[in-house]
């Protein structure tokens, strides 16, 4: 497989941007080759500058439900754009997307565009402090939740302690202020709201975490994370950035019916376009200012064009039956590389919920962070390199999920699995 021009050009990009990259990820380390750069897509597959053409599943990280170039976003973006880019000004489409919105989740009463995930948690968690009056937040190792200082934090030497911070350019003070579990620890959370809930704001979890791996918990698990929370006065945010109108358009929230206090939301909403939104009760949506005293602005909220694309997604999203179609064909495209894993007997099974799914390479179920092998990364290593040899696009890092998108045909998912079974032989080989 030829990549000259995608050589070619990630050493000029690497004159321009830190590593040739924008996104850390993208730079290729935690694999094999120059990163692809990408020209066009459309439906379930995209075709780079060397005009090579792959199956994609990782969709732009998730926001692609519908595939590539999908008719019906392109359309309303593009009316859209013809009327102008932005205004800074509300929008009749801001009020449209937000009714679609509201109005189809169970658990949302206001809501609050900004411009990305990272944006959407940070703005969460100071109003969390906020409506509260308290300082501290708890997070849990293995989840994350944007490039926000106070959560770019892992845990330190004790079972809930200060963390340590994942990133240079942190102050030791803000890292001070976060508090970190590890996941599927009910007795070790209840002892850290008992002894210190007077001064902890909120608790933040990705209820499906899917950052690290796909590290899907038990619902009795989040169930008690939301009793505690309550009774211990403290709140609970759920980070649907990932999971937000991916499991159905309730997210994990509706999925699991577990109501949290505020929930982010990103990738989806957008259509492709850069978005984010958090809300919940009016209760505590009302500290937002103007209405609060909780700051939050940005100029490019709710632009126009994100917000066309939004509404032309969920729309089709609300169709009777998309989720579970999505789900059903997703399941049957795992269960066949599962039964293949089983047959061969690789170390290693399939994680799936909704239309993501996971590369667990290990023989058990893997509830938390300290459990994912390092060593298994050369596994993953391996497979990708086969399979871009072989058309099939999957993000460049074991610890990330590839995503099914609606435009994955019956036909796309048989020929991937053909393929991704052979990498995996070739892989363990």
């Amino acid at each position: 497989m030829k990549r000259d021009k995608s050589q070619e050009l990630f050493d000029e990009a690497k004159t321009l941007f830190p590593g040739g990259v924008n996104s850390p990820v993208r730079a290729f380390k935690s694999v094999s080759g120059p990163p692809l750069f990408i020209k066009e897509g459309k439906g379930s597959r995209f075709t780079d500058e060397d005009d090579n053409t792959y199956l994609d599943f990782c969709c732009s990280w998730g926001p692609l439900i519908m595939g590539h170039n999908n008719d019906k976003i392109r359309e309303a973006i593009t009316e859209t754009v013809a009327k102008g880019t932005s205004f800074g000004t509300p929008t009749k489409l801001g009020n449209e997307i937000g009714k679609l919105i509201i109005e189809n989740h169970r658990y949302l009463e206001k809501i609050r565009f900004v411009s990305s995930g990272t944006e959407a948690v940070m703005s969460a968690i100071r109003l969390a402090r906020g409506y509260t009056g308290k300082n501290k937040i708890v997070k849990f190792e293995g989840c994350y939740h944007g490039h926000v200082d106070s959560l770019l934090v892992k845990a330190g030497s004790g079972l809930a302690t200060f963390g340590e911070s994942t990133s240079a350019g942190i102050p030791k003070s803000f890292i001070e202020e976060t508090l970190v579990l590890s996941l599927n620890d009910l007795q070790g959370f209840q002892d850290l709201l008992e002894a210190q809930s007077d001064d902890i704001a909120a608790v933040i979890i990705e209820p499906i975490p899917a950052n690290n791996g796909l590290l899907l918990q038990d619902q009795n698990y989040l169930v008690w994370l939301k009793t505690l929370c309550d009774k211990y006065g403290v709140l609970l945010i759920f980070d649907e950035v990932i999971s937000g109108f991916r499991v159905g358009f309730e997210g994990a929230s509706g999925y699991y019916t577990i109501e949290p206090d505020i929930i982010t939301f990103g990738k989806i909403i957008g259509g492709g376009m850069p978005v984010g939104a958090y809300g919940g009760r009016t209760e505590i949506m009302s500290h937002v200012a103007p209405d609060g005293p909780v700051y939050q602005a940005g100029t490019l909220s709710a632009n126009p064009v994100a917000m066309a694309a939004g509404i032309a997604v969920l729309k089709q999203l609300l169709e009777p039956g998309f989720y579970e179609k999505l789900e059903a064909k997703t399941k049957r495209f795992c269960d066949k590389i599962q039964s293949h894993i089983e047959i061969k007997g690789h170390k290693m099974h399939m994680v799936q919920i909704g239309s993501m799914f996971w590369f667990a390479i290990s023989d058990k179920r893997i509830m938390s962070a300290d459990q994912i092998d390092p060593k298994s990364m050369e596994v993953f290593k391996k497979m990708h390199h086969y399979l871009l040899e072989n058309n099939v696009y999957l993000g460049p890092s074991g610890y990330e999920v590839g995503f099914v998108s609606a435009a994955h045909t019956e036909t796309d998912l048989d020929e991937a699995s053909v393929k991704i079974c052979k990498a995996i032989d070739y892989a363990f080989a």
